[in-house]
Order: structure tokens, then C-alpha cells, then sequence
């Protein structure tokens, strides 16, 4: 039997049975209910066929899917009253990152995410999630501010990276990014990552220091695409699977090698085909967290950041 490796190819059951579910949905047909409960039924089954055998590349490709939820979709449904900051208050805006207050379980959070944009229109003008350096500057003002009234910062990453534009780098992409790392690494109030899909090089990283760092079960989290890595790796595109594989860059080995703290699960299928269970998902995730993480006093919340990401990278050899 031919290997499918287009995970597109491989979820069209999954899509099928999900359109299904949609049409019964908008229906006040009796018994509508029932039919969807047994919809879900035969996706959960199409899901245990397919979910053991997915690469890493199919899992790259659900983590790009154009309809998971994105940053906005998590900010209007988790959270109430969200007012956008807009400006680094240097150069300009970055639509690439939604920044801003808004109310969650009745407090104050200040949150920050990369954006992609659903439509041809909004992608090009949010530059596909990429950031310019108006972004990760911005991304700090709010930071700055979480500090100042002491509200906890919430970050939801997916970006393939920083845009690689000659213009950004004229503007100090490279130190917009290490200044962030600076910065967050001791801003003195609690910091919630959550990685939603693409978790990209120094584009994730440059909002993504905080003291508790979890990632959507098929979301990816890397130092570089897989097609960057086979691009200068094996100087060939053909290699992006095996890069993949390469990189260990699904959320599992994340976790195994302490890079994350936690992975949330997705309903089967994907977080696209179930949305309303992905976001009470992070919805729980986001509320234990900043539960446990506003009991922390400030100095030791600091002292457990910082060893947190000292201890990245320790290795020994047997």
C-alpha cells in the first residue's frame, strides 16, 4: 500500500465526517444530536488509525493548518474587553503581533501573540505572522506594562519566524529579539507561554520566555524551519522530511528533553477540527496556571525562570 505523506491526503475521512457534523449543526433536524455524537464517534476512530503513524513533517503540516485557531480567535473567546495597543512608539506597527489588556476570569492580563490572518488579504498585511522589530519592540512596551500594574502577561506563539527583510534588519531585528529575551527573562510578574502552532526560531523565542511554557499537542516548537534546516543542511528541499524527523521538534520530545512544561492536548483530528474543545483546553490550562503561578513570590518566581532556561541544553555521555 502507498505511504500517504500528505497530511491533507490523509485527513480527508476526518474533513468529511467533520462538514457533516457542521451541516447538522445549523439544523434543527430531530435527533441532530445523536447523529453529531455519533460523527464524533467515527472521527475519534479514523483519528486512532492515523495519529500513531504521523511524522513529524505531518505534524509540521497540522501545525501550519490554515484552520486552526489562531491568536485572535483564543483572545475573543477566552477573554472579555481585550483593548489592542498598537505602535512600538519608534517606527511604526506590526500587525504580525496582537498586543493589549483584556479581562480573564474577571482580572487584568496583558497579552501578546503572533497573528497569520485567515484571508489572501489579512495574511499579506499581517506578513504570514513573521514580525519586524516594531513587533518585538511593542510586544516589550505591553511587557513593561504587565510589570508595572503587576498583571500577568500571556503569550500565544505561532510564526515560522522573524521576517528575514532587509528592512528589519536595518531596524535591529537581531537586537529587538535579544533585547526581549533580556528583558523577559527578569520581568518581575507572571509569564504564560503557549505555543498554538508554528513555534519558529528566534520569531517564538523573542515572546517566549516565561515561567511556564506549554505547546498545543501537534504544534511544533524549533530553532529553524524544516525547510530552512534541509536548505542549509542538505542543501536539498527534497530532505525537508528527514529534517523534520532530525530536529525533534514535535511537542513529546520537547517535553521529554525539558524544553517545555507541559502539552495540551487537541481533540482528534487536529485543533481545526474541533476548535471549542482546543480553546477550553488552553482555557483550563491558562487558568490553573496563572492560579499557581500568582501565589509564587517575585524573587523566587525570578530564581525559577532563570534556571529553567540555565538548565536548557545540559547533556551528559554515557
Amino acid at each position: 500500500m502507498a505511504i500517504v505523506e500528505d497530511f491533507y491526503q490523509l485527513e480527508r475521512p476526518i474533513t468529511l465526517l467533520k462538514e457533516q457534523i457542521d451541516v447538522l449543526a445549523l439544523t434543527a433536524e430531530p435527533g441532530a444530536r445523536d447523529k453529531i455524537a455519533a460523527l464524533r464517534r467515527e472521527i475519534e476512530e479514523e483519528w486512532v488509525k492515523i495519529y500513531p503513524n504521523l511524522t513529524p513533517h505531518q505534524i509540521v503540516q497540522i501545525a501550519r493548518h490554515p484552520k486552526r485557531p489562531y491568536t485572535m480567535d483564543y483572545i475573543k473567546l477566552l477573554m472579555q474587553d481585550f483593548t489592542e495597543i498598537h505602535g512600538d512608539r519608534r517606527f511604526a506597527d506590526d500587525p504580525a503581533l496582537v498586543a493589549g489588556l483584556a479581562f480573564y476570569k474577571g482580572e487584568t492580563v496583558a497579552v501578546v501573540g503572533h497573528q497569520k490572518g485567515r484571508s489572501t488579504r489579512e495574511r499579506i498585511d499581517r506578513n504570514f505572522g513573521q514580525m519586524n522589530p516594531e513587533g518585538y519592540r511593542k510586544a516589550l512596551r505591553v511587557a513593561k506594562m504587565a510589570e508595572k500594574f503587576g498583571f500577568p502577561l500571556v503569550s500565544f506563539i505561532d510564526t515560522p519566524g522573524a521576517y528575514p527583510g532587509l528592512g528589519a534588519e536595518e531596524r535591529g531585528q537581531a537586537e529587538a529579539i535579544a533585547n526581549n529575551l533580556k528583558v523577559f527573562s527578569s520581568l518581575r510578574t507572571p509569564i504564560v507561554i503557549v505555543v498554538i502552532g508554528e513555534g519558529g526560531s528566534g520569531g517564538a523565542l523573542g515572546i517566549g520566555i516565561g515561567d511556564a511554557v506549554a505547546m498545543l499537542e501537534n504544534s511544533f516548537y524549533s530553532v529553524i524551519s524544516p525547510e530552512g534546516c534541509a536548505a542549509i543542511l542538505w542543501k536539498d528541499q527534497n530532505a525537508v522530511k528527514q529534517a523534520a524527523a532530525a530536529m525533534k521538534i514535535r511537542a513529546r520530545d520537547l517535553y521529554a528533553f525539558g524544553i517545555i512544561d507541559e502539552i495540551i492536548p487537541e481533540p482528534p483530528g487536529g485543533a481545526h477540527i474541533d476548535p471549542d474543545r482546543t480553546l477550553a483546553a488552553v482555557d483550563e490550562y491558562l487558568a490553573r496556571t496563572l492560579a499557581a503561578l500568582r501565589t509564587v513570590p517575585k524573587p523566587d518566581l525570578l530564581e525559577a525562570r532563570y534556571q529553567k532556561f540555565r538548565k536548557m541544553g545540559i547533556f551528559t555521555e554515557s
